[in-house]
């Protein structure tokens, strides 16, 4: 198992330069690079099965570096597996205003006022020009972000209670938006604009994700004793759990990666699984179900319960979909952190999609 800490300055990776500037492509050659340069050091797992696997932003992440490494005849790529990925910010966004409604977030008026002004033939919340959609867009966007609902577990608490998306910390600026979703809206454009002139008057900037606890992994990974243990050199940065410098300087170049999937299905040879836990709201499962329909793969296997064991029994991990070549898999009851939330289940869906058994 290697895990890859990407772009530089994220965990304990560091630039001699420290310019961390940086993009989808730049990130994808050097994720690549980097791949290849371990298996020169260590020549024993060269011919290894690979997998590529990532969540979240590995959405990008993983189709992008899938890309190159498919290319390359020396490393033996088998398939690629994300879960909870932004795939496409469109579906993403389009998808999460209906998730809102249909899991009780928004109401009966807000959703009324919605569809009237955001849907004609089928509902534009991506990026509709209508003054009306874009201010209940607004709404919508203050209840998932704002109320202090966990955006990564709906149904999980919040850790630190409900903070604001923006605030000052013993002189330092605090922001807990990621800014990953509606980024074609007016009030994300203010936003940023607002954001950008705050730091420009403050030095020390924090990005902590809402709702979640950083501090054990923190003063865990912070301890000197544990940084020697793990070979840390002394160039790298303080381990934070989302690097602030890096994500205001990074260059979101693909908006879906709609082509990168379609070459590695194109191939016939890889096996692709598309997962998520169902209750997570920064990257919904409905959007990337959408996203792998639009792939228009022939169906093998229509959508079924998947099922795990566990010490209660047999259980129900959720719904999967099987396409030809790639599948699309929900874990019942999970946010955002699929093996996090459901480790039981989440050990028996990779075992299973790594020895190419059926779900």
């Amino acid at each position: 198992m290697l895990y890859l800490e990407s772009p530089a300055g994220v965990g304990f990776s560091y630039s001699d330069d420290h310019n961390y500037a940086t993009n989808d492509t730049e990130v994808a050659l050097v994720n690549f690079l980097a791949l290849k340069e371990f298996l020169r050091l260590f020549p024993e797992f060269s011919s290894n099965q690979l997998f590529l696997t990532g969540e979240s932003y590995g959405g990008i992440y993983i189709p992008t570096l899938a890309e190159r490494v498919m290319e390359d005849s020396t490393l033996n790529l088998q398939g690629v597996a994300v879960g909870n990925g932004m795939s496409s910010y469109e579906m993403n966004d389009n998808s999460l205003v209906f998730f809102a409604y249909y899991h009780g977030l928004l109401g009966d008026r807000l959703w009324t006022q919605l569809q009237n002004a955001c849907c004609s033939d089928s509902c534009n919340f991506y990026n509709n020009p209508n003054p009306n959609c874009t201010d209940s867009l607004a709404d919508v966007q203050d209840i998932i972000y704002s109320s202090g609902l966990n955006m990564y577990n709906l149904y999980a608490p919040c850790p630190g209670g409900v903070a604001q998306r923006l605030s000052v910390e013993r002189q330092t600026l605090v922001i807990r938006d990621l800014g990953n979703s509606f980024i074609q809206h007016p009030s994300s454009r203010l936003w940023k604009q607002k954001l950008q002139s705050l730091l420009f008057q403050r030095r020390s900037v924090r990005l902590d994700p809402p709702c979640t606890n950083s501090t054990p992994s923190s003063l865990f990974l912070n301890d000197p004793y544990v940084r020697k243990a793990l070979h840390v050199r002394a160039a790298a940065l303080d381990w934070v759990i989302c690097s602030s410098e890096v994500n205001l300087k990074y260059g979101r170049l693909f908006l879906d990666v709609r082509k990168q999937y379609l070459k590695l299905l194109s191939a016939l040879k890889y096996r692709v699984l598309v997962y998520n836990g169902d209750v997570d709201m920064a990257c919904n499962f409905m959007g990337d179900e959408w996203f792998v329909e639009s792939l228009q793969q022939q169906v093998e296997v229509q959508r079924r319960p998947w099922l795990y064991d566990d010490v209660d029994g047999r259980q129900v991990g959720g719904f999967v979909k099987e396409f030809d070549n790639i599948s699309f898999l929900t874990v019942k009851g999970s946010g955002h952190m699929v093996p996090s939330d459901k480790p039981v289940a989440a050990f028996t869906m990779f075992s299973r999609f790594i020895k190419g058994q059926p779900f």
